[in-house]
């Protein structure tokens, strides 16, 4: 932690931030990108295979062939399918505990904030209990039995979860999943040493891994969350580095459990705890959003204000908003917790606790979250950050960023505030489409990465490009930090916007990106799809409706995208993932797939170029719809 690192950081779309971060006296990952810039080309390609002691084994003209015979189209089904099987089971991990902490919340009569998402999955589940926690009870049963589920018994909630006509086609294709769980275990099996050697096979796992991830991972883990945390409410909202409050102890969350929280709030704000702050000279205490869970919070903000600052920032933004010295604490429950912010807590002596082993960083208390001991774990909490902020405040340098970001980012958008602002059905917005006001739309979702132009440059440069063809954006994921950290999520972004989407977003007020949040929210954006192709009466591959993540990151990103195809929709990634060593994988994702769901994958890492390919599939789906 010492020395000039000002000198080597990576390009940000974010231009005040990469300023900050490039006068930072400390190293961050802008500042290491440089030093990784060199790359593998087998690993690019993903033709390295080091599963046994014979390798690991390269593919090259030269050695087509591993040790054991595998060949390329092999080694990098094998590897694709391994990295999905990987992100699905994150996915799982996330619905699991956030089912468990619904049905203990319904055994002891607990809370539960969303009523209307508590009815709405007891309709679509068919059950009914004798109030309201029997019946959140029951849900939650369900969902955990469906994830526990044999491989070779099929999920019964898919089919009540699915669009009919998805529905069909799945289990035309054989790709109906069986229990989640037991689908991670199988498709990590199956990529092991010496078993199969059946690339379209093992793709065909990754359909089924994606399918099982966006119903259950994504789609039900929002709804889930719902019945806990209370429904989105669309709300102006500041964002970025502004949001950070000196005057108070501020604990910086970062991952994707947001129903881990629920009793850590609420003391936040108890009498008890703003008085301990109050002893030691705090107003009280501010979370300060960062990643999914930060975003999660800021969805539903509007029934935290008390407690929550405001949403900081994604991935990549995280190691700045703890530079500014402010932030005394880091809680953490999962991914995109990163190793680099390790060092940075050190040097500023800020706490750092984990409440999910699967996230335990190497320099944080580990503290598992336990559901029947929550309270008392959240006091013990309340009372360590007490004692690091007496220890650190004084003791370290502000480098706040005040003037960072915006006060007035649209947020709180889920499929039911949405539909509910537009009247309560899609047909105001259907007819915006028929009429050609709105060519169409966008979902621009996924990670944030450093290495697509740099940090949220080709997300936010794409959607900028979309917008002004007219093309309505929805977001969700890290991708929606940066591009809100831009202001594109303001009502006056609309002047970006093509003629016509500018004329709705000026009638409307609204921006002509709508910010879904969390990586999770990707299933919210399926609902959408869904019910919008029931709607119009035609199947979600007809729709004039694309798919862009721009700057995937990470395994989880390939399960979410295994889910778009299956669904259906065309794909843009800025960058490959690690198959363009095998053409048959190769072939099967950007051009066999049109023909099995009807998705594809559309590789381009220039902004204008792949909104000129977007743009072209929405006008070829509208000529079809003969609109």
């Amino acid at each position: 932690m010492n020395g000039c690192f000002g000198c080597n950081t990576c390009a940000s779309a974010d231009k005040p931030l990469e300023g900050f971060i490039r006068n930072l006296p400390m190293e961050t990952s802008h500042h290491r990108v440089e030093g990784q810039s060199t790359k593998c080309g087998f690993g690019l390609q993903g033709v390295c295979c080091r599963l046994c002691s014979n390798g690991p084994c390269r593919i090259t003209p030269k050695a087509p062939r591993g040790i054991c015979g595998a060949t390329a189209d092999v080694i990098v089904a094998r590897n694709f399918l391994r990295a999905v099987a990987s992100g699905s089971g994150c996915y799982i991990h996330i619905v699991e505990n956030t089912a468990l902490n619904v049905k203990k919340t319904a055994m002891e009569k607990g809370e539960i904030k969303g009523e209307r998402s508590l009815k709405r999955l007891a309709d679509a589940f068919g059950i009914q209990g004798k109030d309201k926690w029997e019946t959140a009870q029951i849900v939650a049963e369900k969902v955990i039995a469906d994830l526990y589920k044999p491989e070779y018994e099929k999920m019964e909630l898919v089919e009540k979860l699915a669009y009919a006509p998805r529905f069909k086609r799945w289990q035309e294709l054989g790709i109906l999943p069986g229990g989640a769980k037991s689908e991670v275990f199988h498709g990590v099996v199956k990529c092991s040493t010496n078993l199969n050697s059946d690339p379209v096979d093992m793709l065909t796992d990754c359909l089924k891994l994606g399918i099982s991830t966006g119903l259950y991972g994504l789609t039900l883990t929002n709804l889930l969350n719902d019945v806990l945390l209370g429904e989105p409410e669309l709300r102006m909202a500041p964002v970025g580095l502004r949001v950070i409050d000196p005057d108070y102890i501020n604990i910086m969350i970062t991952g994707h459990q947001h129903t881990i929280f629920v009793d850590l709030q609420e003391k936040l704000i108890s009498k008890e705890a703003v008085e301990k702050a109050k002893a030691v000279g705090a107003k009280g205490f501010k979370l300060v959003g960062c990643t999914c869970v930060g975003q999660d919070l800021q969805l539903r903000g509007s029934h935290y204000t008390e407690v929550f600052d405001g949403h900081a920032g994604n991935n990549y933004t995280s190691e700045a908003v703890l530079a500014t010295g402010a932030i005394d604490a880091v809680i953490s429950e999962f991914n995109c917790t990163l190793p680099g912010i390790e060092p940075i807590c050190d040097s500023l002596k800020i706490k750092q606790i984990c409440l999910d082993d699967v996230a335990k960083k190497a320099n944080a208390e580990l503290k598992p979250f336990v559901f029947e001991e929550r309270e008392t774990q959240s006091m013990e909490i309340i009372d360590e950050i007490i004692e690091a902020y007496k220890e650190r405040r004084g003791n370290v340098e502000f480098n706040l960023m005040p003037e960072h970001g915006n006060d007035h980012t649209l947020t709180g958008v889920s499929e039911l505030s949405l539909k509910d602002f537009l009247g309560g059905n899609w047909k105001p917005l259907i007819d915006l489409i028929v009429a050609g006001e709105i060519k169409g739309i966008a979902g621009v979702v996924g990670c944030s990465n450093l290495t697509a132009g740099g940090h949220d440059v080709l997300s936010v440069e794409l959607t900028k490009e979309l917008i002004a063809k007219d093309i309505l954006v929805l977001t969700a994921g890290c991708s929606s930090g940066g591009i809100e950290n831009c202001g594109l999520m303001t009502p006056e972004a609309a002047k970006l916007a093509g003629p016509k989407l500018r004329a709705v977003c000026e009638k409307l007020n609204i921006p002509p990106v709508l910010n879904f949040g969390p990586c999770l929210a990707i299933g919210r954006l399926e609902i959408v799809a869904t019910e919008l192709a029931e709607a119009i009466g035609v199947d979600i591959p007809q729709l004039p409706l694309v798919l862009s993540a721009a700057q995937w990151l990470e395994e989880q990103a390939l399960a979410d995208g295994c889910f778009g195809l299956a669904l259906g929709l065309p794909l843009h990634l800025g960058l490959p993932p690690f198959v363009t060593g095998s053409k048959i994988v190769t072939k099967v994702l950007t051009e066999d797939m049109k023909e099995l769901t009807g998705g594809q994958v559309i590789i381009n890492a220039d902004a204008k170029e792949s909104a000129d390919i977007l743009e072209k599939i929405i006008e070829e789906r509208r000529s079809a719809l003969n609109i």
